[in-house]
């Protein structure tokens, strides 16, 4: 039975490392795949010849380009711009917000729409960690998340990667390719899941050439300057084996369960809220009373500590709620080897 798998990406080129093979499988095996990205990755690193505008539009027509390797059927941008490495956002870009200071809220409504429309059965986004800890990404995890949840989006997958599993084979191509300067070796030791998280394992050896071709459709993500090498170039130019051994194999986290609890915390929080501003209005009532009807005083003392009680039971509820949610899990029998495996 065909379904339909949306990707969501912070920015163009990074659906091509994590994503791109899982895309290529559905679209091979007749299923519809949407890419949707956040940001137009204007802030990318390239090479100075491009202007943040006109990277941003090179970076668009180079999505465009993968999208077509990997057989995707539609691509849409949120409208947000690139918010840069940096441990501080760039100022926002004329009639445009910054991806990481964008209202989660609306952005995820904005998402929630596409899912909607096209009654999406699968969404990829990304871990907690957002990879290896881009504010964009970590941004983008929250969106997906709450999006996932307006919309009701049947199966929610995290991309990863176990940080034993990227750590050896960065080692291991360490010792054939020099990585640029700006690769930071030991971040990878904090970044993506631990190996016990995850839930999916989906080989996509039989669609490689398919994820080569995504990532090399990203050029300018591989440009520099001054004989700087970019991490892109340098995975390109692994050869067929090794890179086949590398990028053949795509992990998941299972986050359905979480994704659609936290829409029912909010809900419940929301519900909780109103009952008690219900209760606080009814207390100035009767405190009101109170002041006015001396001769009944005893019996409004009376219905406030009832009130007061009321508020206080709704209170505790709220947390024991709370606290059983977050214990609460969607279990994963052994590792799924497809993304749709489960679903009717």
């Amino acid at each position: 039975m065909p379904h339909t798998l949306l990707a969501f990406h912070a920015h163009p080129d990074d659906e091509a490392l994590l994503t791109s093979g899982t895309m290529a499988r559905a679209a091979a095996e007749g299923h519809r795949v949407v890419l949707v990205v956040a940001t137009d990755g204007g802030e990318g690193l390239a090479s100075a010849k491009y202007t943040a505008e006109s990277l941003a539009t090179r970076r668009m027509d180079e999505l465009e380009t993968s999208a077509r390797a990997l057989g995707v059927a539609r691509v849409e941008y949120l409208g947000y711009a690139d918010s840069g490495l940096g441990p501080r956002a760039l100022p926002d870009p004329p009639r445009r917000t910054r991806f990481v200071r964008a209202d989660t809220h609306e952005a995820a409504a904005r998402l929630a729409t596409i899912l909607a429309e096209e009654a999406a059965d699968v969404l990829l986004t990304y871990d907690p960690n957002g990879g290896y800890g881009h504010p964009d990404h970590i941004k983008a995890h929250e969106v997906g998340m709450r999006a996932a949840a307006l919309a009701g989006t049947r199966r929610v997958l995290q991309a990863t990667v176990p940080r034993d599993a990227i750590c050896r084979a960065i080692d291991l191509a360490a010792k054939v390719y020099r990585f640029p300067p700006e690769f930071d070796r030991g971040s990878f030791d904090r970044a993506f899941s631990a190996r016990r998280d995850i839930t999916h394992r989906i080989n996509v050896r039989r669609h490689i050439t398919a994820k080569r071709a995504s990532m090399r459709a990203h050029a300018s993500q591989a440009s520099s300057d001054g004989g700087a090498d970019r991490t892109l170039a340098a995975f390109l130019r692994i050869p067929r084996p090794l890179f086949d051994l590398v990028f053949g194999t795509e992990w998941y986290v299972d986050a359905t369960a979480e994704a659609h609890g936290s829409c029912t915390l909010d809900h419940d929080k929301r519900t909780l809220d109103h009952d008690k501003r219900t209760l606080d209005g009814e207390k100035r009532t009767l405190d009101h009373d109170k002041r006015t009807l001396d001769g009944e005083k005893r019996t409004l003392d009376g219905e406030e500590c009832t009130l007061d009680g009321e508020e206080c039971t709704l209170d505790q509820g709220g947390k024991a709620a709370t606290r059983r949610s977050v214990r609460s899990r969607n279990p994963v029998g052994g590792i799924r080897r497809d993304v749709f495996e489960g679903l009717a």
